[in-house]
């Protein structure tokens, strides 16, 4: 939950006690749950309106895809995952030189103008 251990969880409970006390505690608890409530409320009447604004195509929207770190692996790495091939052997260096075809000694790349 949140990263936070059951040691930190009981060290956050004991100075929530020393600094709100035992009678403000329950106060305090239900209001942090009315906050928590309406954030949460908030943040999926934002997702639906997102995805009624941006139409039916984009009905399958999850907020967590716009993430820059899950959008790399999730459209680019998760492709070359499906390129990879378990049985063809891989190569090394010597087999991939030997398939390069050498230009005869004197005699200048070809060059193409138009590519630059």
């Amino acid at each position: 939950m949140f990263g936070i251990g059951p040691l930190e969880l009981v060290v956050i409970a004991i100075v929530a006690v020393l600094l709100f006390g035992p009678d403000r505690l329950p106060e305090f608890a239900r209001t942090a749950g009315r906050l928590l409530r309406q954030v949460r409320q908030l943040v999926n009447n934002a997702q639906n309106d997102l995805r009624n604004e941006l139409g039916p195509e984009f009905a399958d929207l999850d907020v967590r895809d716009l993430n820059p770190r899950s959008f790399v692996r999730k459209h680019l790495l998760e492709g070359m995952d499906d390129d990879y091939d378990d049985d063809k052997p891989v190569s090394n260096s010597a087999d991939l030189m030997e398939s390069v075809q050498r230009l005869p000694a004197g005699q200048r790349a070809p060059y193409d103008p138009e590519s630059t």
